[in-house]
């Protein structure tokens, strides 16, 4: 299997159906000190919490790479890093293995839980840098699977969100999948709210 499916299978099938994350950096690695880690917390499905700075250029890398903050789409970003051919021949292959609706909601709920993310982040006051000119395709998918591996290995979408915008923004983005996923069908729904 090339870099290319790996890095998409990690992504997708590693991160199951638990929404989760984005981005951390290189200045930001999985393996960060135990100063900026907190083991003994519980990410909210689970997984070790990051609490150290945010990798920030890698957020802004990804939106990039997913049409901008007001136009992102998680979908675009997978495109935008691992190419159509690629992605549609996984995506065909991960609905086979965990089924339609579990891909589509994956795949939804990471883009509602970016737009979340930023929008949170924005009432925070925080502003994205400029994206990184060489964090771009693979080396982006790369980054951000790198940074969702925990010190034993696993993969987990919230370390993530914890590496992209902070803990305390990714806890609020839970909080906000919650609600999304309490309300009817159609209605706020996470499906309904993250389009495509």
């Amino acid at each position: 299997m090339n870099m290319r499916k790996n890095v998409l299978v990690a992504a997708l099938a590693l991160g199951g159906v638990a929404f989760g994350g984005v981005a951390t950096s290189a200045e930001a690695p999985a393996a960060a000190p135990m100063a900026q880690m907190n083991a003994s917390a519980m990410n909210w499905f689970g997984g070790e919490t990051y609490l150290g700075a945010p990798a920030l250029n890698v957020t802004s890398a990804l939106v990039e790479a997913g049409g901008g903050a007001s136009d992102f789409s998680f979908s675009k970003a997978l495109v935008s890093m691992l190419g159509e051919d690629t992605v549609n021949a996984e995506v065909a292959k991960l609905t086979k293995q965990y089924g339609a609706e579990n891909v589509t909601n994956f795949i939804n709920g990471m883009t509602f839980a970016v737009n979340a993310g930023l929008k949170h982040a924005t009432e925070a006051g925080v502003t994205l840098p400029a994206a990184p000119a060489d964090l771009k395709g693979v080396k982006l998918a790369s980054t951000l699977v790198t940074a969702g591996t925990a010190s034993d290995g696993t993969w987990w979408s919230g370390l993530l969100f914890d590496k992209a915008l902070s803990h305390d923004i990714h806890v609020k983005v839970m909080q906000d999948i919650d609600e999304a996923r309490a309300a009817p069908k159609g209605r706020g729904s996470v499906s309904a709210r993250a389009g495509a």
